[in-house]
């Protein structure tokens, strides 16, 4: 621990984790529309407020065993992941950009990502306060981070709402009802803000991959064949954060091999 370098990794690893912690104050607030601020954590079954040393990142809900102090009904273990995920996402992050302006930028946009993902799960519903407010923020740190020009984040935004606007569009033309919602437009043009057109072509292709293959899953243990819902929003995402935390060097290698 005295290595200064082990040390500063702890700590953004920890400050992670309790952004992870406020993550998931609002990935059960937002949707519902309530204050991110009063009250305080209670429990979502009866209510009590979560005292400060039941509040820690991880260890408290392992301590208590996933259970509510006061009336033992169980905690989800969805609070513990979005804590650990966020805490180790910040990790990888600081590791692969260190301190500065594309760090900060990246770290909004992926901290967005986490959010917008859990609550797609809940909800099948994107907030438009995350993905438009998302849109101006990616657009705006192209201004001041030198891992994407304006251009680029523009051309990302068109192009990303743009391509799943037309699916939307040819899907409701071909089967008279909608198969993507609105939300995940306005996802893929943010994600189109923050990470370029490139990084669009990467999240679509490997979130259509991963969606595919769960959508078979779910088809499977539900038994509902085509009419299955399962969220996209996730899967985008996922795209984007692998584009990243290492999809973007895979495409600069396999470009560079042409």
């Amino acid at each position: 621990m005295n290595d200064p370098g082990v040390f500063t990794n702890v700590a953004v690893f920890l400050f992670g984790c309790c952004m992870g912690s406020f993550f998931n104050v609002a990935i059960h607030r937002l949707p519902r529309e309530e204050s991110l601020v009063k009250p305080g954590s209670r429990c979502p079954s009866c209510g009590h407020a979560v005292a400060f040393y039941d509040n820690v990142p991880i260890l408290s809900w392992l301590w208590l065993r996933g259970r509510c102090r006061r009336c033992k009904s169980p905690i989800s273990v969805r609070y513990p992941v979005v804590e650990g995920l966020t805490g180790l996402v910040t990790l990888a992050l600081f590791l692969s950009q260190g301190w500065g302006v594309p760090f900060v930028v990246l770290l909004v946009f992926v901290y967005a990502l986490i959010v917008i993902a859990f609550i797609d799960l809940d909800t099948y519903l994107i907030p438009d306060v995350l993905s438009l407010t998302g849109i101006a923020v990616g657009f705006l740190g192209s201004l001041v981070s030198p891992h994407l020009s304006w251009s680029d984040s523009l051309i990302g935004i068109l192009f990303g709402g743009g391509i799943l606007y037309l699916v939307a569009w040819a899907y409701r033309v071909i089967r008279h009802q909608d198969g993507m919602g609105g939300g995940d437009i306005k996802l893929l043009a943010m994600i189109g803000a923050f990470i370029g057109w490139t990084g669009v072509v990467f999240t679509l292709f490997a979130a259509s991959v991963a969606g595919a293959l769960a959508g078979v899953a779910v088809m499977l243990k539900t038994r509902q064949g085509m009419e299955a819902r399962v969220p996209f929003g996730p899967f985008l995402a996922l795209g984007a954060l692998g584009y990243v935390l290492g999809g973007e060097a895979l495409v600069g290698w396999y470009w560079g091999r042409f």
